[in-house]
């Protein structure tokens, strides 16, 4: 398993996810990116069968409009499996729902970041979002049991 810390992009939004990378990048966060481009991907990911080895990322950056399984349900099905319920899931999403946010909450986000419009603002975002979740931040370890 590799133990270099990773960060998971779950976005369906070919635009936002090279925006993001980017971010990521120009703020010298060196971390190695996975992508999914909808929920099943990522439930796929994090929480594939018995026989196949599963992503463990650092931290989880969750859009919440995506398809076949939106972000609210992965997130939700994170939060019920014990692979996964202390792993840390930020809502990376442009919805200026404020149901969006409290039900995020509700099923055990870590945080809720909405995508500023403004590159130099989504860089910024990006940044401190680095910057706290990948480097101040001390979670867990994430072990895998089998099922």
């Amino acid at each position: 398993m590799n133990t270099e810390p990773m960060i998971l992009l779950v976005e369906d939004n070919p635009d936002h996810e090279v925006l993001a990378i980017r971010a990521l990048k120009k703020n010298n966060i060196a971390n190695s990116i996975a992508v999914a481009r909808d929920g099943q991907e990522a439930l796929d990911l994090l929480l594939p069968p018995p026989a196949k080895a599963a992503v463990v990322p650092q931290v989880v950056l969750l859009d919440l409009k995506l398809p076949k399984v939106d972000g609210l349900e992965v997130l939700k099905r994170l939060r019920a499996d014990a692979r996964t319920r202390l792993l840390p899931v930020v809502i990376l999403t442009s919805s200026d729902e404020e149901e969006d946010m409290i039900r995020s909450y509700e099923l055990g986000a870590n945080s809720y970041i909405r995508k500023p419009v403004d590159f130099n603002n989504f860089i910024e975002a990006t940044r401190q979002l680095g910057m706290y979740w990948l480097v101040l931040n001390e979670a867990p370890a994430i072990k895998r049991a089998a099922r």
